[in-house]
């Protein structure tokens, strides 16, 4: 049997849309699971100091936190954390995976859906996401190397706020579906740009100020958790 014709693509943001994890979560992962109790607790509480400048640089700009953290990959080995990422999907990032959102990816692609992943996370972390959901696009950034090492800065700007809407547009405009046709899933103030530019935004586990604009639109919205 033929597969079905594309109808529209639905985008998906990926941190908590699809799945209860972070940028910086996923990190912490990487760099402590080879280590032993005592180290990762040392690791720990030597990290700990930042996380109060990265909630309020987030706060101020997600587009800037996001240039400031990824700098933490500078210096890393880029091929010992590529090869740990789908240990981290199976140990740690599956389990995060909401159920509802596994089965409205499931209903799209019934309906002859395109999906894409549309995310500030990077890449090599959200593949195995992808891989496993069985997504036909992932757009997400990637850190420039040298060598074998990270080099702690993106190739290209951020996938966050107007940046997701540019990239949305042009990905559309490439395969030739209307956006007007779209969905679009998020969960942040900063989905706002992605969410904007579709004919069906969806608004999951939202931000107070995303709930009071998803109420005052009469956007679609849910509340996604994760199987207990």
């Amino acid at each position: 049997m033929d597969s079905p014709q594309t109808q529209a693509i639905a985008f998906f943001d990926v941190d908590g849309t699809l799945l209860s994890s972070t940028i910086v979560h996923c990190y912490v992962w990487l760099r402590t699971h080879t280590l032993t109790p005592l180290m990762k607790f040392f690791w720990t509480i030597g990290f700990l100091p930042k996380v109060v400048y990265y909630l309020i640089l987030d706060k101020i700009s997600r587009t800037r936190f996001n240039k400031v953290f990824y700098r933490n990959y500078d210096g890393l080995e880029s091929t010992e954390l590529k090869s740990l990422s789908t240990d981290m999907f199976n140990s740690y990032l599956k389990q995060k995976i909401f159920p509802e959102a596994i089965s409205q990816i499931e209903e799209h692609k019934e309906n002859g859906d395109q999906i894409v992943l549309l995310t500030g996370s990077l890449d090599f972390i959200v593949m195995p996401i992808a891989e496993y959901l069985g997504v036909d696009s992932v757009l997400a950034p990637s850190l420039g190397e040298l060598g074998s090492r990270f080099v702690g800065e993106l190739k290209s700007e951020p996938l966050i706020g107007e940046q997701k809407a540019i990239v949305m547009k042009k990905f559309a405009e490439d395969v030739g579906i209307s956006l007007d046709v779209c969905y679009a899933y998020g969960d942040s103030q900063s989905d706002l740009p992605m969410l904007n530019c579709v004919g069906n935004p969806v608004v999951v586990n939202p931000s107070r100020a995303l709930r009071q604009k998803a109420l005052s639109t009469g956007w679609e919205m849910h509340e996604w958790m994760q199987a207990s």
